[in-house]
């Protein structure tokens, strides 16, 4: 993160040798996860959201994708501390995920604008070349996709290790078992590694026809494209510097300038917004020239629209996925989720149902991929339900939104034990505090007083106010607010904790 770190970087990278590491030992080599958090999950609304999009979400009763894939690689036989990559605007998600899972990361990166896998893997290899470790590997990983046999997952990469260190760009593809039309897929070439199965690559193609798919399927020689990827950092960086300089220069200059912010690395953004928006795949895959393709049957899914979630819920003898308060009659080949009210089905069949507390999504199955085309029109119209829930997380806690109209708004609010709230101001709503649960220390302008369940205080337009639990149970609060303007973006910060 250092300029004269990032000076040296450029003057020495040279063009990768098929000598590279040859007398290594891999079994010694251990592998830096790298979790790509950058995702939006648009073809998952209204349940994947701007503000808390797919990785984060738990669709199947367990943990989060992104805790499934943090936990993936936590063997420290195998592996060394995660890096993520991560939109600033989820880093203390993605901070809590690794907390909760006792996970401490190497890094956490901030983008401060998105611009694709390439740069995204780019200031995760820098980071490690930073580090001057020897062991330099890197296995990238997206943070919201499904492996159901992930013991068999890792000893594919373990596999894979020997070609990674020899200057290969290693990528997994995955066994196909039906036409898929929404990924892309690796033609696999030459065997290179008979013993693990392990193949130089013909050509990377995009979505495909139906027709295409089902002829790919039946020649075995093509795998849908995984997104995951095996290599050394330094490898990694000398092939991105050779194949697109762009990319390379501007994110050696964002990373030089980056800034520590509490637990997270902020990248400078004039020059990574400057990095063309593209993927691994166009900036360096399709060009570079030791690429190795190594089959996995893993069990994989990256959870891409809701076919793939109802294809992998469980089902009635009518091949429906009921999920919540849902009554069905006469229905058939349908997936139908409750999270608020109750749902009744009489004689539909081939649907997709979905139901919050603040919308509804009807699909036909066939319709799937759509929903991206719908979560942009809301988006155009400026609705909130693609931004966030009625319950929006905080790195203090979260609030709910109860009811609201054109003057009024209610909240339900949480806060964590030892956690604040910003000293805040707002210039256009006042607000009524009622406790509901655990002791609040509130500061109102020059004054500061506690506040015990059922006790309520007045915090006028205008007047700096802070909100405190020092207890070590949750806090509760029901707050009212009411003025001429309730957006989010009414707030003045004078003091934060969490660095916002």
């Amino acid at each position: 993160m250092t300029k004269n770190n990032s000076s040296k970087l450029l003057k020495t990278r040279k063009k990768t040798t098929g000598n590279t590491y040859t007398n290594a030992n891999t079994l010694n080599h251990k592998i830096t996860p790298v979790i790509l958090s950058g995702g939006s999950g648009t073809r998952l609304w209204p349940i994947s959201r701007q503000a808390n999009p797919k990785q984060f979400l738990d669709f199947f009763g367990e943990k989060t994708l992104f805790s499934k894939t943090a936990l993936r690689c936590k063997n420290q036989d195998f592996f060394l501390s995660p890096i993520a990559v991560s939109n600033a605007d989820h880093r203390f998600i993605v901070a809590e995920e690794f907390q909760k899972n006792k996970i401490i990361p190497k890094s956490i990166i901030l983008e401060p604008c998105a611009r694709n896998t390439a740069a995204a893997i780019a200031v995760a290899c820098l980071n490690i070349v930073e580090s001057n470790v020897s062991d330099d590997l890197i296995l990238v990983m997206p943070s919201d996709h499904l492996i159901k046999d992930e013991i068999k997952f890792v000893n594919h990469i373990n596999k894979a290790k020997e070609l990674a260190l020899k200057g290969y760009l290693v990528t997994f593809g995955i066994v196909p078992t039906y036409p898929e039309t929404g990924y892309g897929y690796i033609k696999a070439d030459k065997e290179l590694d008979i013993k693990n199965k392990i193949f130089t690559v013909r050509e990377f193609i995009e979505k495909p026809n139906k027709d295409k798919a089902e002829k790919f399927i039946k020649s075995k020689n093509y795998f849908w494209n995984s997104g995951i990827f095996l290599f050394s950092a330094k490898t990694y960086l000398q092939n991105l510097r050779q194949l697109n300089g762009e990319i390379f220069n501007n994110c050696v200059r964002s990373f030089s300038k980056a800034v520590k912010d509490l637990d997270f690395i902020r990248l400078n953004q004039e020059d990574f917004e400057k990095c063309p928006n593209i993927s691994i795949d166009y900036a360096v895959m399709e060009k570079a020239e030791k690429i190795a393709v190594m089959p996995m049957d893993i069990g994989w899914s990256d959870i891409g629209s809701w076919q793939a979630i109802a294809d992998l819920s469980s089902k009635d003898s009518n091949n429906n996925s009921l999920i919540g308060d849902v009554y069905a009659l006469k229905t058939k080949n349908s997936y139908i989720n409750s999270r608020h009210g109750v749902i009744a089905c009489i004689g539909v069949e081939n649907l997709i149902i979905v139901s919050l507390k603040d919308c509804f999504l009807v699909i036909n199955k066939n319709n799937a991929q759509d929903v991206k085309e719908m979560f942009n029109l809301l988006q155009k119209h400026k609705r909130e339900e693609v931004i966030s829930h009625t319950k929006v997380l905080r790195p203090w806690g979260s609030f709910e939104t109860i009811d609201l109209d054109e003057k009024f708004k209610v909240k339900r609010i949480t806060v964590k034990p030892n956690a604040s709230l910003s000293l805040q101001m707002h210039h256009h709503r006042s607000e009524h505090w009622v406790v509901v649960k655990g002791i609040a220390k509130v500061v109102c302008g020059n004054k500061e007083y506690v506040l015990k369940e059922n006790e309520s205080t007045y915090i006028p337009v205008g007047k700096k106010h802070r909100l405190v639990n020092n207890g070590k149970t949750t806090l509760e609060i029901i707050e009212v607010q009411t003025g001429s303007y309730l957006g989010e973006d009414d707030i003045v910060r004078f003091e934060d904790k969490y660095g916002r």
